[in-house]
């Protein structure tokens, strides 16, 4: 007989719904099949009205983070097999609802935009490129492969209650320029962060660190920028 798997999805159309609700769907499990998938299947099979984030399916997009089974998934890479026969679906917790699983990003990307996510440079340009070694390379290569999926951003509990707080994606942003070897704008970005409400809000629970499907440690790049705060202010630089 086929396995059957219920997805319990939440539901909400704040402009209509008062209070979310959750509806159940049974999806016939199939090798290979991901959370996503199984969405897909549903909108297009089943229920029209469903509204989720998606794009690459490839894990490299980071529209499809949603909140699976207590835990912020990238819905794409997520197997359906390894949930159990009841997999719980909500979107990512402590943003705006838009509608379902889609939730408001607004918040994120004016904290990301604070960063200045590019390189900053006072140098006159070169006539190529700005050369950069392996070993170098290999310095940043970690926060390189951060996608904006928001998963570690919504995993903060202190990002939750302090609107302040950058918050773990957009200082481990932060750290991937101020940790590359062609960047000119460390002291600029520290001073955007040396403060209560800066980094050293951080108090080290390591849930964006856990909660990140690629891997990536915020909470380590956190770490590193408090004592590259710490050594500016000793020397009189900060």
């Amino acid at each position: 007989m086929d396995k059957t798997v219920t997805l319990r999805v939440y539901r909400r159309d704040p402009d209509l719904d008062p209070a979310p609700k959750y509806q159940n769907y049974q999806i016939e499990l199939t090798p290979g099949l991901t959370v996503l998938m199984a969405l897909y299947h549903v909108l297009e099979n089943v229920d029209k009205t469903l509204s989720f984030r998606a794009s690459c399916r490839s894990a490299v997009c980071g529209s499809c983070g949603m909140h699976i089974n207590g835990k912020n998934r990238l819905a794409c890479e997520t197997q359906l097999s390894t949930l159990g026969n009841e997999v719980l679906i909500e979107p990512l917790p402590h943003l705006p609802v838009l509608k379902d699983l889609v939730v408001d990003m607004t918040t994120f990307w004016e904290k990301y935009e604070r960063v200045r996510p590019y390189l900053i440079t006072m140098k006159q340009d070169p006539a190529k490129e700005r050369l950069q070694s392996p070993a170098d390379r290999k310095k940043i290569d970690e926060y390189i492969d951060c996608i904006l999926c928001a998963c570690c951003h919504s995993s903060c509990s202190l990002d939750w209650w302090d609107k302040e707080y950058l918050g773990p994606a957009a200082l481990g942003k932060m750290y991937r320029f101020i940790a590359d070897s062609r960047d000119e704008g460390e002291l600029e970005r520290l001073r955007l962060v040396a403060s209560e409400e800066g980094v050293f809000r951080c108090h080290t629970l390591f849930n964006c660190t856990e909660e990140c499907p690629k891997k990536i440690s915020p909470t380590f790049a956190i770490q590193e920028m408090k004592k590259r705060v710490f050594f500016k202010k000793l020397t009189g630089k900060l």
